[in-house]
């Protein structure tokens, strides 16, 4: 079992999380991928968005895997301006690869926003380290787990979407 993996399991259980991650067959890197694995909707899937602010401090975004981060929004919530993370950056604060990273189980925590659109859900599913691993979880429960804030960050559906 790689190190990833093994981190978010602990993750789960000291959460009080016992829905075990599962590997599927092909990738799971992106939400259209992982909702067809898991035969679920693109907005069940939970997109772990990482971004850099100019001060150095990464924050994560849970958003529901049809919407975008709004930078103007995100930015906001941060209190500075954010760019997004370099993948080496990611992946030394957080300890995952671009395509598996969780929203819980870090290296180093950092401030984390919960998209709201993952409360209509029952289940939603995550990224569990791996890019061909995932777990379910209730939307309550894993927002708490990963200690998120439900905030608005996303783009509206009229906002211009970058190409």
């Amino acid at each position: 079992m790689s190190k990833s993996l093994a981190r978010v399991k602990a993750a789960l259980t000291a959460a009080g999380l016992t829905r075990e991650p599962l590997e599927m067959p092909g990738e799971t890197r992106t939400a259209e991928q992982a909702a067809q694995a898991a035969g679920c909707l693109v907005d069940q899937i939970i997109k772990s968005i990482l971004f850099q602010g100019e001060s150095g401090r990464l924050y994560l975004f849970l958003t529901a895997g049809g919407n975008r981060v709004d930078a103007a929004k995100a930015s906001a919530l941060a209190g500075e301006p954010l760019g997004r993370a370099d993948i080496n950056v990611v992946r030394a604060v957080t300890g995952f690869a671009i395509g598996g990273v969780a929203p819980l189980g870090h290296l180093t925590p950092c401030p984390v926003w919960a998209d709201p659109r993952l409360t209509d859900f029952a289940e939603v599913w995550a990224a569990a380290g791996t890019p061909r691993h995932i777990f379910p979880a209730a939307p309550a429960d894993l927002i708490r787990a990963a200690k998120a804030t439900l905030a608005d960050f996303t783009q509206s559906d009229l906002a211009p979407q970058p190409d």
